[in-house]
């Protein structure tokens, strides 16, 4: 700090003094960690010269200590330093055992720590850390709220793909509404780059022969089926080795079917499944793990794997497959989303309303027939689509490689109706769960509740920011954000009596207990040009009905850099291998709203115990670094 005296004042002289912006660069230089809003504030407060807008060296330190030295990490400190000065070894493996719950805690773990943190090197040989080390190590990824073994693949991969929870999106080429909004490419590297497995084309006959990807019958712009699956190839395994499902809302004519087929086997090459793994016919789908760098195709197929693994070195070019398909479908459910002939638009829907008020709510039975391009079909290996009719229909005829789309209207009242039936359903069957179709806006439904019955693929739209993206991205950190989440043990049980709307049994409940201490450099109000905000903070769980609750600590007047709440909330989950935890800051506007400014989800079971730091994120999932929240995280 005592370079700074020799800084050069404005008229070239020196001065000893340092503008905002030098100010800035020092803190940077110092590694310490701030948000600009904060700083200015700080530094025309602390500044005795606010029309020169320079400060002196003692001032540089006070916005200094008011940035780095947190009081309560110093309270923290001084409660295991016999001196308040310094923390021996032996004090540091003290702390750790019983603060930050590491049970092997030695004199090689705190020295590790020492040498990582401690920036005194005369401290530091003599083994001990000073306040300036602690802090260090206290705002380090090592005091993380999020385990940091399960930023990486820890769980076993080698189950059948049916027992794991699949990253799953809906709609992937929009990004924006589903009426008007244009389609992109960056829809899909986006969703790719987010850890996403299963994306959705929907998939419509082109000009000159070649096919294009819209949501049909409204006026969303096109991009070419061709692109997209270029695009799919490049992103496909950037940040997941594991398998992507390709769920094709196929409208197009076997013509251009096999054009689909043909850009499918060519752009993709060896990473297209196109048969069976082994010499050997399956009895059982296969694993995250045997699918390694393998893109799977999800559409209607005719006949069976078996005839398709008979056939194979057979050309099938301009083979065209029929069979016959019953439409069953109920007034107030979704369009089916494979239904080449019905319009899915809600604004067609709208136009036919007002001609005429509906009728009561009936069952309609139809018959149609399904033209598939067989080059096409072939492609379909463990994942052909087939319509859903009902469990018992699914338990006597579904086979093993055959999974079911169904519309959240109706997958809700399954849920809420025969839980257990779905749970059971879900253990034997693939199960993918889309948005209905009046969602014009591309808004999402909570995915909560059909985790909780056990659903693989819970599609959403992933380019709608808000709450149920931050439970899906929240919940997909988990086991390395690559897109697989092996399901519990009691939702892959065959025979499982769990119930989420009725939990009996000892599911392992945990107590969960979070001591909300402070905030630190917490997001300015979109409402104040300073950093004065009013901030509170809600702690939510989600999982099954009877853990879901929301708790909320008071309002801090007028202090977003350094809010002290020290309130401690209380939990009593009764499945946590299916709960998330949300922390959620607010400012209050008034009695009756709230605004947003930063949130963190994370699984329940990725918690750290101890003293942990919080990250929070925007609503558009950026993170907003320096702001966090410090806590004391504790369950048993």
């Amino acid at each position: 700090l005592e370079k700074s005296r020799h800084t050069e004042g404005l008229g070239g002289q020196k001065t000893g003094k340092i503008n905002l912006d030098k100010t800035l660069k020092l803190l940077t230089k110092l590694n310490i960690p701030f948000d600009y809003v904060h700083v200015k504030y700080v530094f025309k407060k602390t500044s005795n010269q606010p029309k020169t807008g320079s400060i002196t060296i003692e001032e540089f330190r006070a916005i200094y200590r008011t940035l780095a030295h947190r009081s309560e990490i110093h309270e923290l400190f001084c409660s295991y330093s016999p001196n308040r000065k310094i923390l021996p070894e032996i004090n540091l493996i003290e702390f750790l055992r019983k603060e930050q719950f590491v049970i092997d805690a030695d004199e090689a773990i705190a020295s590790q720590l020492i040498a990582k943190y401690e920036p005194i090197e005369e401290v530091q040989r003599k083994k001990q850390m000073s306040f300036e080390g602690f802090l260090r190590y206290m705002n380090s990824k090592d005091c993380l709220i999020f385990k940091r073994e399960h930023t990486i693949v820890y769980q076993n991969m080698s189950y059948p793909l049916r027992d794991y929870f699949i990253s799953s999106s809906h709609n992937t080429y929009l990004i924006s509404d589903q009426l008007i909004g244009p389609s992109h490419l960056w829809g899909y590297s986006s969703a790719l780059m987010k850890g996403c497995r299963c994306l959705e084309i929907d998939c419509w006959d082109g000009p000159q022969n070649d096919p294009i990807v819209y949501h049909g019958h409204t006026l969303t712009s096109k991009i070419t089926f061709r692109t997209v699956i270029e695009v799919i190839d490049k992103y496909a395994f950037v940040v997941s080795e594991y398998p992507v499902v390709l769920s094709l809302e196929n409208h197009c004519s076997p013509k251009q079917q096999e054009v689909m087929a043909d850009y499918l086997e060519t752009i993709l090459g060896d990473k297209l499944l196109t048969t069976i793994i082994g010499d050997t016919f399956p009895t059982d789908l296969p694993s995250p793990e045997e699918l390694k760098f393998k893109i799977l195709v999800k559409n209607k197929k005719v006949g069976t794997l078996e005839e398709t693994v008979l056939r194979r070195g057979l050309d099938s070019h301009g083979e065209i497959g029929e069979f016959v398909e019953e439409v069953e479908q109920s007034e107030d459910d979704e369009v089916d989303e494979s239904t080449p002939s019905t319009p899915k638009s809600p604004l067609l829907k709208r136009r036919n309303a007002v001609k005429r008020s509906p009728p009561p709510p009936r069952k309609k039975r139809k018959v149609k027939k399904v033209k598939l391009a067989m080059e096409l079909s072939e492609l379909v290996i463990y994942t052909k689509a087939e319509k859903f009719k009902s469990f018992e229909h699914s338990r006597a005829n579904q086979k093993f490689y055959e999974m079911n789309s169904i519309g959240e209207v109706k997958a809700r009242k399954l849920a809420k109706q025969t839980a257990n039936e779905f749970v059971l359903h879900t253990a034997r069957f693939i199960t993918r769960i889309y948005p209905k179709g009046t969602r014009a806006t591309s808004s999402n439904y909570n995915p909560q509740e059909f985790w909780n019955v056990g659903c693989q693929m819970v599609a959403l739209n992933f380019q709608t920011p808000g709450l149920q993206m931050e439970l899906q991205n929240g919940k997909f950190m988990d086991n390395g954000c690559c897109g697989y989440l092996l399901k519990p043990e009691f939702m892959r049980d065959s025979a499982t009596q769990f119930n989420p709307y009725n939990v009996t049994g000892n599911h392992n409940p945990i107590t969960l207990s979070i001591r909300l201490i402070s905030g630190y450099q917490l997001p300015p109000s979109n409402l104040s040009r300073t950093n004065k905000a009013d901030p509170l903070v809600q702690i939510e769980i989600h999982g099954v009905p009877e853990d879901q609750v929301k708790q909320q600590t008071c309002v801090i007047k007028s202090n977003a850099l350094c809010p002290r709440w020290n309130e401690t909330f209380t939990f009593n989950v009764q499945v946590p291998e299916l709960a998330l935890v949300r922390f959620s800051v607010e400012e209050q506007i008034s009695l009756a709203a709230n605004e947003f400014l930063g949130q963190y989800t994370l699984p329940l079971l990725c918690m750290n115990k101890g003293y942990r730091h919080v990250p929070l994120f925007s609503k558009l999932g950026d993170r907003l670094d320096p702001a966090s929240l410090f806590v004391y995280i504790w369950y048993y």
